[in-house]
């Protein structure tokens, strides 16, 4: 049953419209986003679905088709951010955009029936919930005629899964869930949130994206992603900076010398130079030379490994497997300790480097990946 059928069923009338916004994946740029630095994203062809109609009497009703649970039923004024994440479970990502609204001087005091669906896997580091964050606020901007662009309604999704939620994550899901274009890698700048739409296109070049999901679980709230932000923070405190990506990279060197806990070091090490790799990588797509980035996803996920040391034995499987099989480069992406890896790869080698991938799970005893292409899509929109 597609969603707009489902409201109706839900609700007993017919929906308003229908938005999507789909899911991410980052060609490179890791941990970067909340350093102010650069990271180049690129959208999935999962996305997040919702249907939704506009009510008068401040009531705000969610209920998805993935969750077995019945409609939730809130105020719009009683939101209140949440004490710790997960608490509320995933009606607090769509609610959570509804009180970033309402607290950012936006009236969508009528409330709301949201009916949502996704094919983002869910923690799998591919941004599920920031697809449900901005297919929410895009449907709400609509319905209430709010006027707002699409960077902005970003930065209020990322608010509600900062302080509503309370994962302190960086804006580059949301954007790229937002402003993404088809055949295009987004270069975002996440001091200003300037943007470019990078050429991307694989099959001009015969050559494939695969994700890998090593179906391992992760939860950014457990602290481990908390401690790295503080980590960086540090860092750019001692180092007399605002944030990390004010430490030229031709300076890494001589600013590591001033750093003396080893932890901190490595930090910052990763982000200086992973913001380095996000100009190298640009520098090749603009020139062309697609296939020259693979090197540079692998160099990316040793930093990550070594470095930040968020990396799994299954995403470090992938990484190895692939590249031991012919793939041009890989690397983990998202969040870390668990979720996905992507591989670049000739488009005549992906299904070869797909069975090698899966037999080298096979034979460590790992639960098998779900292995499929990821080709650049387009951002949030309306569907109906």
């Amino acid at each position: 049953m597609d969603v707009a059928a489902k409201f109706a069923e839900l609700y007993g009338y017919p929906a308003q419209g229908v938005w999507s916004a789909p899911g991410r994946v980052n060609l490179i740029g890791e941990y970067t986003d909340f350093n102010e630095g650069f990271v180049l994203p690129l959208a999935l062809p999962h996305t997040a679905v919702a249907a939704a109609a506009r009510r008068t009497d401040g009531v705000l009703r969610l209920h998805s088709a993935d969750i077995d649970a019945p409609v939730a039923e809130l105020r719009v004024d009683a939101l209140e951010p949440l004490s710790k994440y997960g608490q509320g479970g995933w009606a607090a990502y769509p609610a959570g955009v509804v009180w970033a609204l309402r607290d950012a001087g936006h009236d969508v005091s009528g409330g709301a029936d949201i009916h949502l669906a996704s094919t983002v896997p869910t923690g799998a580091g591919l941004s599920s919930s920031a697809a449900l964050e901005v297919v929410t606020a895009l449907a709400m901007n609509d319905l209430y005629g709010l006027g707002l662009d699409r960077p902005r309604l970003a930065v209020l999704a990322q608010r509600a899964e900062n302080a509503f939620v309370g994962v302190p994550c960086g804006v580059m899901d949301q954007m790229a869930s937002a402003c993404a274009t088809e055949g295009h890698a987004l270069h975002l700048d996440c001091r200003d949130l300037a943007i470019r739409q990078v050429p991307f296109d694989l099959d001009a070049h015969g050559l494939r994206l695969l994700v890998v999901d090593t179906r391992v679980k992760h939860e950014l709230g457990d602290g481990a992603y908390a401690e790295r932000r503080a980590g960086c923070e540090e860092g750019a405190r001692i180092l007399g900076v605002t944030h990390l990506r004010d430490v030229p990279y031709d300076e890494l060197p001589a600013a590591l010398e001033r750093l003396t806990d080893e932890r901190i070091r490595r930090y910052v090490r990763h982000i200086v130079s992973d913001d380095h790799r996000v100009e190298r990588v640009i520098g090749l797509l603009d020139a062309g030379d697609v296939r020259a980035a693979g090197p540079v996803l692998t160099e990316g996920h040793a930093s990550l490994r070594d470095d930040l040391r968020i990396s799994c034995p299954e995403l470090d499987l992938v990484v190895s497997s692939a590249n031991a099989a012919g793939a041009l480069g890989a690397r983990m992406t998202g969040g870390g300790f668990g979720g996905s890896a992507i591989v670049l790869v000739e488009a005549a080698d992906a299904e070869t480097v797909t069975k090698s991938v899966l037999a080298a799970f096979d034979t460590a005893g790992f639960t098998a990946p779900r292995v499929f292409p990821a080709a650049p899509s387009a951002g949030a929109r309306r569907e109906a």
